[in-house]
């Protein structure tokens, strides 16, 4: 049965972290700390193997002081023909890092860029987030937080292959140079890094090294073409849902209509006569809930099974959420007192010469990536393998082995190529690969000891939770007839998304959910109180793609521009004069998107009108200025311009690719059937017949223009999706005459 991790459960490193944030002291944490401390907690161990061994002998650390994330030996392979293999310690699930982190390898290690590979790592201590000492794929950090590490392995596996040239030759190393991997020396003579390889990697590590004036990259900062694209275009590419072992047997699982149900009687005889069904299973499942694996052959074979069963499910004594009734009691709470994010004086507001009164409504949300969930298992000998496309295979790995019953150092995961995430691949509680577990368990202990995949349907992933949340905002606020704000008095209501999770102890604070509030009121200065509900619900919730962003930027920028129409000031214009002489990635976002779009200077047909917003999350920050029109009574988006400032650009196609995905899903939520509801406990939506994704026809012209800087380099998995709906919903404002305010968008 799946469950939380508990506080005391975690590395102690990963818990002094937690409390010096609860506390208010700086997070970082040295690295010799996370590692001498991590063992002790049992934690570090399921998700760091080789940790484990070298604790077990008494070593925390290599010789040398360097750290397993600083050791070129995981990170770097070159074969005798000169193939660089580039380890890189994230899951690729469609944001580029399997090619921006060979890049910043390759830049550093001097190497020839036609002959560069990667490859996934995994639940191995080196592959540990470098700032956050855990395995984590999220929150826009991948190049962020891996940028130095991987430019220090880069320049070490290069002074290694220098120093190896010159012990063949016999003459400093320091006379030495690299291009495009190939160790230069005097006289012409020369040697390809495959030649020195094994020499290389059998010398001393150097601690520190000596990094490259960006203004030397030759690799960094060029448009480069994924290094995965070839195999995802012609179909050769394999995900987790691809893996294939001998033996191995595939489950479906029925799950409950109701979240937390559990079965009261089960006909199951149907389902056994399915020819290839090899047995029918009782497994717990996530939340306390029960369900029926059928476990065969093949996929067809257990989905027929499935769909023979004839099941009874126990729902008398669990909360049934019904969308309509949950709008009524959330509006009913944004009426009451609450825990304050934000204090600011709200006498003004009764005198304000103008005043602004706004609700808004946004609903669950699925991720519905393109890859269904999947998770393969194999128990042998008392250890286990799985498979599958993880966002935090450390942590993945720990609730493997506590399913199990088997030490942490049992453990392995192997991180697959993920089709999509945006965030459902990371959850607290594991609950698809503990679900996976559940399922190879009793599948051995029938008799069964073959790997198991357990897949989801289409369906399954829809029905199956862990939803943006639904979210309402309430505004009241006051202003003079230039635009300054007098007070903002705010309220949020939502389920929190850290509640229970191992975050909620430094990440939850008064009651409030920072995740929640991320995005409220930066970069304008305004008086704002903001109060805040966490109401708790049996619908299970997490992060989705720029998590609280996703409605805290439509709030925000949809009602900086009304309060800019109604003083008839240029919404462009007003902006900048909020944030005066601050904020300026801001500033150089925004200017950037409107000179390159022509806003204010060229004329736009008729029928279409300009909308803004800018928006900062994950350290970068994205500005919009589009093009819409509304065609039978519907919002069409026409062009859309980006400016964006996330410093030092390493692949400035992967940029673009971000931009334009990220708003393509900001444009998802706009768009009518772009919500997850409920009756009666019951989740309406099965599939995308009947939850809204963007279609080609729904495909706006796009351009992507990128802020010079030197700075090193912000996240862009992320931050491209919040100020599309509010920059599409301005154009639309500007049509109508009305603010929209809700989501997907409604006009009448």
């Amino acid at each position: 049965m799946s469950r939380n991790i508990e506080y005391r459960e975690l590395p102690l490193a990963l818990q002094h972290m937690l409390d010096r944030e609860q506390s208010g002291q700086a997070t970082t944490l040295p690295r010799r700390s996370f590692l001498k401390l991590a063992g002790a907690g049992g934690f570090a161990l399921g998700a760091f193997p080789h940790l484990a061994m070298a604790q077990a002998n008494g070593a925390g650390e290599s010789a040398g002081g360097l750290k397993p994330t600083q050791q070129p030996s995981a990170f770097v392979q070159i074969a005798p023909n000169g193939e660089v293999t580039v380890t890189i310690n994230r899951l690729e699930m469609g944001q580029g890092v399997q090619t921006a982190l060979p890049m910043i390898l390759a830049e550093e290690l001097d190497a020839d860029w036609k002959l560069v590979r990667s490859q996934h790592g995994s639940s191995d201590a080196a592959y540990v987030d470098p700032a956050f000492g855990m395995h984590l794929t999220g929150g826009s950090n991948s190049v962020k937080n891996s940028y130095t590490q991987y430019r220090e392995l880069g320049a070490r596996a290069r002074a290694m292959l220098l120093a190896a040239a010159a012990a063949r030759w016999n003459v400093d190393a320091s006379t030495l140079r690299t291009r495009a991997g190939t160790v230069l020396g005097a006289g012409g003579r020369k040697l390809g890094y495959g030649e020195l390889a094994e020499a290389a990697m059998a010398l001393p590590v150097p601690e520190k090294v000596t990094l490259k004036d960006p203004k030397d990259f030759r690799i960094i900062g060029r448009p480069t073409g994924r290094l995965d694209a070839r195999a995802k275009s012609s179909g050769r590419q394999n995900f987790g849902i691809d893996v294939r072992l001998p033996g191995q047997l595939t489950a479906v699982v029925a799950r409950p209509p109701v979240f937390g149900a559990r079965l009261t009687s089960v006909d199951d005889a149907a389902a056994r006569a399915i020819k290839g069904v090899k047995a029918v299973l009782r497994v717990p499942l996530d939340r306390g809930a029960e369900g029926i694996a059928v476990i065969a052959d093949g996929y067809w074979p257990a989905k027929q099974g499935r769909d023979a069963l004839k099941l009874q499910w126990d729902t008398a004594n669990l909360e049934k959420v019904d969308s309509d009734k949950q709008l009524a009691q959330y509006r009913e709470l944004a009426g009451r007192p609450g825990p304050h994010h934000f204090e600011a004086d709200m006498a003004p507001l009764a005198n304000a010469p103008r005043q602004l009164e706004a609700e808004f409504v946004f609903p669950y949300l699925a991720h519905a990536a393109m890859e269904p969930l999947n998770c393969t298992v194999a128990i042998t000998d008392g250890h286990a393998e799985i498979w599958t496309g993880s966002q935090s295979p450390g942590m993945d790995g720990a609730a493997v082995a506590r399913v199990l019953g088997l030490k942490p150092e049992q453990v392995k995961v192997n991180v697959q190529m993920g089709g999509g995430g945006f965030g459902r691949r990371f959850s607290a509680t594991s609950d698809f690969v503990v679900e996976a577990c559940e399922i190879a368990k009793a599948a051995g202990a029938a008799g069964l000891k073959v790997p198991v995949r357990t897949l989801w349907s289409r369906e399954d992933d829809m029905k199956g939770g862990y939803y943006r949340p639904m979210h309402l905002h309430r505004a009241r606020i006051g202003f003079d007839d230039t635009g300054k704000v007098l007070a903002w008095d705010h309220v949020i209501v939502g389920q929190s998304i850290l509640a229970g999770s191992v975050f909620e102890k430094f990440q939850v604070k008064n009651g409030i959910d920072a995740s929640a509030v991320e995005g409220m009121r930066e970069p304008y200065p305004l008086p704002m109180r903001l109060t805040v509900h966490h109401p708790t619900l049996n619908v299970p919730v997490l992060w989705w793609r720029s998590v609280g962003s996703t409605h805290t930027a439509f709030v925000m920028e949809t009602l900086i521009d009304e309060i800019a129409r109604a003083t008839k000031q240029d919404p462009v214009a007003y902006r900048m004069k909020l944030w005066g002489d601050k904020h300026p990635r801001h500033r150089a976002a925004l200017q950037l998107a409107v000179d390159k779009s022509g806003y204010g200077k060229k004329q736009l047909p008729a029928g279409r009108a300009w909308g803004v917003a800018v928006h900062e999350s994950f350290s970068t920050v994205v500005a919009y200025v589009v093009e819409a029109s509304i065609k039978e009574n519907s919002p069409v988006l026409h062009r859309v311009t980006a400016g964006v400032h996330c410093n030092l650009a390493v692949n400035p196609r992967t940029i673009e690719a971000q931009a334009q995905g990220a708003a393509v899903m900001g444009l998802s939520m706009c768009l009518p059937g772009a919500a997850i509801t409920l009756k009666d406990g019951v989740v309406e939506q099965s599939n995308f017949g009947d939850f809204a994704v963007p279609r080609i026809t729904d495909m706006p012209q796009f351009a992507v223009h990128v802020v010079p800087s030197a700075d090193a380099p912000t996240g862009m998995g992320e931050p491209g999706l919040p100020p599309l709906a509010p920059a599409f919903a301005n154009a639309v404002a500007a049509l109508t005459g009305k603010p929209l305010r809700e989501m997907p968008f409604k006009l009448s």
